[in-house]
């Protein structure tokens, strides 16, 4: 994906230019770290892979780092080059989409903790594989936010969101399913309940990855779509 914004190269300041791409950089980066960040926690998970699941952990300690260096960033922005228009509505969307980046990141480390848990108390992860395919799911999200973002593109950012709206729905299903399956058979609640907790993970990951898109529809139209219908944000983007 490109780091280069086609909405941060026009300022007639070449500083703000220079510090708003600095910041882009860095949120984009961050963004890479994130999106691995998930598709190693899903492995470490499947695969029963602790080694893995460790990694993910350790890398949390750096994404809470990048966060509060680009919040810095965009906070001397403001506080220095005071942009208005729609060199403001980057500053603010960017700051809005990098607490979302984060958060994913925890929801990463979650499904890491208990790929983690269950690899050193030796119990197996067979049940799992409901999880992979709303996994593959998220992470396709994340990676077209995030590059929905760099491009500011109204469009990508909206198939995202109807991406969120399928997994909810997915979510749902699975969680009524393994509900009566607990049900049915008490012994499975202690697998069962894991299962239920990483779909849980993965289902907030897609809501951060909708957040993301919704900043860049702010951005590219100046309209906060936040709890509207997606049939609602594509009539009024395509207006």
């Amino acid at each position: 994906m490109s780091l280069k914004n086609p909405m941060l190269a026009h300022h007639i300041s070449s500083q703000f230019n220079e510090e708003l791409q600095e910041a882009n950089a860095k949120f984009m980066g961050m963004g890479g770290l994130v999106e691995h960040q998930v598709t190693h926690a899903i492995h470490a998970l499947l695969d029963a892979n602790s080694k893995l699941a460790k990694e993910v952990g350790e890398k949390e300690n750096t994404v809470n780092q990048l966060e509060r260096e680009i919040d810095e960033s965009l906070t001397l922005i403001l506080a220095r080059r005071h942009p208005a228009a729609i060199d403001l509505r980057m500053v603010i969307a960017m700051s809005k989409a990098n607490t979302d980046l984060e958060r994913i990141g925890d929801e990463a480390a979650k499904i890491a903790r208990i790929a983690q848990d269950l690899c050193e108390a030796g119990q197996s992860t067979h049940g799992f594989m409901e999880t992979r395919h709303i996994g593959n799911q998220v992470r396709v999200m994340i990676h077209d936010a995030l590059d929905a973002f760099a491009r500011v593109d109204a469009e990508q950012a909206l198939l995202v969101l109807r991406a969120d709206a399928d997994i909810d729905r997915e979510y749902q299903s699975a969680t009524r399913t393994l509900m009566t399956y607990m049900i049915e058979d008490p012994r499975s609640i202690s697998r069962v309940m894991n299962v239920l907790w990483v779909l849980r993970a993965l289902e907030r990951i897609g809501d951060h990855a909708r957040n993301i898109s919704e900043q860049v529809i702010y951005i590219a139209k100046g309209l906060d779509v936040r709890h509207t219908s997606v049939d609602e944000i594509e009539q009024k983007v395509h207006e």
